[in-house]
């Protein structure tokens, strides 16, 4: 039922740093764990971090120490700070509900039209 607007993507350098948004279009205070996605081009979707609703985080091995995720104070938002950017982090980065925080937990099917992020020299 929740519809997600993500933004702050773009062209960034390797080494550089961005931050996206995400916006719902319904408080978050209800949804118990809120998730960050990407897909390459050519690629399937995968999961890169995600925050429960008392603040908990978990993050791909793939992001881990670079990635931070933030669900801001009117949780109705989250954001992903995005640092040491490499080449392999360009993809459309979507954010979304998930069922748990566990592996193997799923998204629900509200995806947004995600933001585009490109790393290159």
């Amino acid at each position: 039922q929740v519809q997600f607007v993500e933004s702050g993507g773009g062209l960034v350098q390797p080494g550089g740093s961005l931050r996206l948004h995400c916006s719902a279009s319904e408080s978050l205070s209800s949804i118990y764990v809120m998730a960050w996605y990407r897909q390459g081009s050519g690629k399937q979707r995968e999961y890169i971090a995600s925050i429960t609703s008392f603040g908990i985080t978990d993050y791909a091995d793939s992001v881990k120490g670079r990635f931070t995720i933030y669900r801001d104070s009117a949780k109705n938002a989250i954001d992903l700070q995005m640092d040491s950017l490499t080449p392999e982090d360009t993809a459309v980065y979507y954010c979304n509900a998930r069922s748990g925080i566990r592996k193997g937990s799923r998204p629900t099917e509200s995806w947004g039209q995600g933001t585009q992020v490109t790393v290159s020299s």
